[in-house]
């Protein structure tokens, strides 16, 4: 026999009840239980998972009162690429011409220069490794090059070698009246566009002006593009005129000249022009090769013997720049340059004069040219140069409107007679600067109107421009 116990159905339902709300309690509970542990872990974790944008900071090689200079942005499909902050903005620009090279920044380790002032020494070939501030652009820039660069160190060599806060203000002018008169497609002029926009080309650098300048850089950049695109159709031949030009080989020469100054800007600046190296070297390589047997060049870069020295002037002048990029055998480019010293010494005059071709009595103007080769070649205190910087301090003259103040004589003889030093500097640069400023027209340009007709104007006004930065585009130096 057996006891069992037997709920009423009251009691059933009062036990049903109260499990359901046990249950229900139990999960509120658990509910809240996790909220609660969610609210704890968020209050310690949060600060690791919520991040802040950092603020990038730029450091200016400028002083710190100077305004900031915001980055230029220029046509021609410019990229931005990243870098740190404190390191040179990099661009990379696109041309007309597809490459598929990039273009290699010369490890090249030279001596410092002399900062001596007018020793009749070579401009200087070292690079430096030190800027203006930590991370500043033009850091890696050739140091007889680099003064240029600096606000400041410009207006300070400016003023030390005898120019004049007026003379940097018609640089400026100058510069401004390059800038509005550019053609579309980045060149200058119509008749010569090649060689006048070389020109406009080394005017804007020679106050260092590069594609990051806030103020000029889109008209530098396009100026470097319409030469390198000239060059890749070109095969490096620059130029718009036929083989049986004479005018092509200035052409040639003026602007490989500015292409090579320009690739050593950039390279140095890490900004990347696709086919600038390319046509450099090619450039480069078709003056070298073009050379006389003798060491001249003549029109068509035919060889043979004799030479241009109107011509060979800007062949020399555009090796010289080409020693800069580090994308030539120094050993060929010495070659070249003791050859054309050679040449040069077998057609001046006992007077000191160097002139066109063979003889020193025809264009005896042309003896500043001769000083400079020997010069930005090494041989400044060589008997020959000294002669020629004697020729020019006593035959000299500056008269506005008249042909002793030819620009293109003058060109060569300010950089010849700056590089000189000493007193015969002193003379000529009074002889020339105060006149030079004085008759530069309201728009920032130049117009000689001399006895044999007027020069080109645009001409003019780049070969005046860069007679007023001769104070700081080069640094003269003794490291050859």
């Amino acid at each position: 026999m057996s006891l069992h116990a037997q709920l009423s159905v009251e009691a059933e339902a009062r036990l049903r009840a109260q499990k359901r709300n046990s249950t229900i309690s139990s999960i509120l509970v658990s509910v809240l239980v996790v909220a609660a542990l969610s609210l704890v872990l968020g209050i310690f974790l949060l600060p690791n998972i919520v991040t802040e944008t950092p603020t990038l900071v730029t450091y200016s090689a400028t002083k710190s009162e100077e305004p900031e200079v915001q980055e230029k942005k220029a046509s021609k499909q410019i990229q931005k690429k990243p870098a740190a902050p404190a390191s040179a903005v990099s661009r990379v620009i696109t041309s007309n011409s597809a490459s598929a090279t990039a273009i290699p920044v010369p490890d090249v380790d030279f001596s410092a220069p002399s900062a001596d002032f007018g020793d009749a020494q070579d401009f200087g070939t070292g690079w430096g490794d030190t800027g203006f501030g930590s991370g500043a652009a033009f850091g890696k820039i050739p140091s007889s090059m680099r003064e240029r660069c600096s606000p400041e160190d410009r207006m300070k060599r400016l003023l030390e070698s005898g120019g004049t806060k007026q003379c940097e203000k018609a640089v400026g002018d100058a510069l401004d009246w390059l800038k509005d008169t550019q053609n579309e497609d980045g060149s200058w002029d119509k008749t010569h566009p090649i060689a006048m926009t070389g020109f406009a080309l080394l005017a804007f650098l020679g106050h260092c002006e590069t594609p990051q300048s806030e103020k000029y850089g889109e008209e530098v950049l396009k100026a470097i593009t319409y030469l390198v695109d000239n060059g890749m159709k070109n095969d490096g031949r620059l130029t718009d005129k036929p083989d049986n030009s004479i005018q092509w080989v200035y052409d040639h020469g003026i602007a490989a000249y500015a292409l090579a100054e320009a690739y050593t800007f950039c390279s140095r600046m890490d900004i990347n022009v696709p086919n600038l190296d390319t046509v450099v070297k090619k450039a480069g390589d078709i003056i070298i090769k073009g050379q006389g047997n003798t060491g001249g060049w003549v029109y068509k870069f035919t060889g043979g013997s004799g030479g241009d020295n109107s011509v060979g002037f800007w062949q020399i002048q555009a090796l010289k720049a080409c020693k800069h990029t580090g994308l030539f055998k120094d050993s060929e480019l010495k070659s070249a340059g003791r050859k054309a010293l050679d040449f040069l010494e077998s057609v001046q005059g006992d007077n000191g004069a160097i002139g066109y071709r063979n003889s020193p009595a025809k264009s005896p103007g042309l003896t500043g040219g001769g000083v400079l080769a020997f010069q930005i070649w090494g041989e400044g205190n060589s008997k020959e140069a000294k002669k020629g910087i004697d020729y020019i301090a006593d035959n000299s003259e500056f008269t506005w409107g008249q042909s002793n103040a030819n620009l293109y004589y003058h060109y060569y003889n300010a950089q010849a007679m700056i590089n000189h030093g000493g007193k015969e500097w002193d003379n000529y640069n009074e002889r020339f600067r105060d006149v030079l400023v004085k008759n530069q027209n309201k728009d920032g340009s130049w117009e000689q109107k001399m006895s044999h007709g007027p020069i080109n104007v645009h001409m003019a006004t780049c070969l005046a421009t860069m007679m007023l930065e001769v104070y700081y585009r080069f640094l003269p130096g003794s490291s050859e």
